[in-house]
């Protein structure tokens, strides 16, 4: 006899779907989690309690979960529910034991509704929090039906992945300005730099340690949208944010930016001015593209010398400028930190190094002088022009005492220190060529620079651009905060991690940690 096929929930008669749907949105996130039908894994740090984000867990099947900024995992495959489980454990900076084989993991029982929790190590001296950009940033946490601290846990302005952030507050809220922006309807999103705000923490905003809401700026699809319209096609890259007061007192946000045909190739570099009336960056001049002085990298306001400076700079804060909008656009108005001779640029074929009569070289302030980049450094010392004992950034690794290729990225003034302090990226590092994350200090912010320590490590990962979010230190400055983009871009070709390849990553660091206390 032919039997009619029974019908599935989905074929249920629209009011008993509907229903059900209405049954479901009433209830609360506790009840949707008794009823989900995935096992959730906790994965959290040993001494803090706290979730850990970015941990790997790895079946013997290869099938890969990593947990969302929570540390919470989900797993809803229908071959590992109701079965006993062996998940490896893995993440950068953190450890699980080894068994008796060498094998880092544990056994799970898997069956839906359930959970386990799992203790991991914590080895970087800094504490990864959270992913701020990207798409499920708590992900799995909603499939488990547990809570999510931000007002956009799942998809934000349809962006899934940015690169390296430029935040600064500026009439009192923060805005983050990012490099190029994925988007999730097409492989390629925009290169115009995304722009985003955020209320501080004392105006309404999350505690930096919980999260940050994040409100785009978008188009008319939804999509973030650019922030500097023109040249469209081109990437546009911006640095040396800026915040200053006009002739009138009113604030005024300036920025550079550096128009690019390809990643080697500049076109052109402008100066640009915020408008307040169409959320984008207007232009303020063109200045000589092929200058190394100028707003590069992440400004810093200084008092030395007795004069109000702006100092900016990617490998140190090298580069000063007196602090007022009419000195920020005039290049001949800067100053540099330098070994060149006064007025000169470098040249391979001979450079004019500053030497005293004595054969010293000389580092000093000096005006309109170009400043070197670490590219530059390097073949200079290659070709035996400069001798590593001569170059003025050269820190020591504070355990190893071995000497290290930092840029510093990222330099303030620390209340708590009351010294400059320094998140600095290593080139070419032993575990990823562009992943390990260094902190420093010096009494003023060109340094010298003379020794360091790692807080972060990555496992053939890169953590480039980091800085540090200075508004939302907390204890008088003890704790700070910092970001950065992790991406395999640099450290690794393939194998990237899913939703948090290339998107900011928040850390915190105690700078209260004894393994901080840097030797002088």
């Amino acid at each position: 006899m032919h039997r009619l096929p029974k019908r599935s929930q989905c074929q249920r008669s629209l009011p008993l779907r509907l229903f059900l749907l209405f049954s479901l949105l009433s209830m609360g996130r506790d009840t949707l989690a008794d009823i989900s039908r995935c096992f959730g894994i906790h994965v959290i740090d040993a001494k803090t309690g706290r979730g850990v984000p970015l941990v790997e867990l790895k079946t013997v099947s290869n099938i890969r979960y990593v947990t969302d900024s929570a540390g919470w995992a989900a797993i809803d495959d229908p071959a590992l529910l109701g079965q006993r489980v062996f998940f490896s454990i893995k993440s950068h900076g953190y450890e699980f034991p080894a068994d008796g084989f060498g094998n880092r993991g544990v056994r799970l029982d898997v069956a839906v509704g359930k959970s386990a929790e799992i203790k991991i190590n914590r080895i970087n001296i800094a504490e990864r929090l959270y992913r701020i950009t990207g798409e499920g940033i708590y992900r799995d946490s909603v499939l488990l039906g547990k809570p999510a601290p931000i007002e956009q846990p799942l998809i934000n302005a349809q962006v899934t992945g940015q690169d390296s952030d430029e935040p600064i507050v500026y009439k009192n809220k923060v805005r983050f300005f990012w490099g190029d922006t994925g988007r999730q309807s097409y492989p390629l999103g925009h290169f115009g730099t995304a722009g985003a705000t955020a209320d501080l923490p004392q105006s309404g905003g999350l505690d930096p340690s919980v999260g940050i809401n994040l409100h785009y700026f978008t188009d008319v699809e939804g999509f973030s949208r650019p922030m500097i319209p023109d040249p469209p096609n081109h990437l546009r890259w911006v640095d040396g944010m800026t915040v200053l007061r006009d002739a009138s007192g009113a604030e005024r946000l300036l920025a550079r930016v550096q128009v690019h045909e390809s990643l080697a190739r500049v076109l052109e570099t402008r100066l640009l001015i915020y408008n307040d009336k169409t959320d984008c960056f207007d232009l303020l001049k063109k200045i000589d593209k092929d200058s190394s002085l100028g707003p590069v990298g992440h400004g810093l306001r200084v008092r030395a010398d007795d004069a109000d400076y702006l100092y900016y700079g990617q490998s140190f804060p090298n580069i000063r400028v007196h602090a007022n909008i009419d000195d920020f656009q005039n290049l001949a108005a800067y100053e540099g930190f330098t070994c060149l001779k006064p007025g000169a640029r470098f040249n391979k074929d001979q450079t004019e190094l500053d030497r005293d009569s004595t054969g010293k070289i000389v580092w000093a302030w000096k005006k309109g002088t170009a400043v070197l980049d670490s590219q530059q450094i390097d073949f200079l010392v290659r070709t035996g022009q400069l001798k590593r004992d001569e170059l003025w950034l050269m820190p020591k690794d504070a355990v190893s005492g071995k000497r290290l290729h930092l840029d510093i990225c990222s330099v303030t003034f620390n209340d708590y220190r009351k010294k400059y302090v320094g998140i600095a990226a290593e080139i070419g590092g032993t575990s990823s060529f562009l992943g390990e994350i260094w902190y420093t200090e010096a009494d003023r912010p060109e340094g010298p620079w003379k020794t360091a320590r790692k807080i972060v490590t990555h496992d053939h990962y890169s953590f480039y651009n980091p800085v540090h979010d200075v508004f939302y230190d907390q204890d008088g400055g003890r704790v700070i905060y910092f970001e950065g983009t992790y991406a395999t871009t640099f450290s690794r070709d393939d194998d990237p991690t899913p939703r948090y390849d290339y998107n900011q990553m928040m850390y915190r660091l105690d700078l209260a940690d004894p393994r901080l206390a840097l030797p002088e």
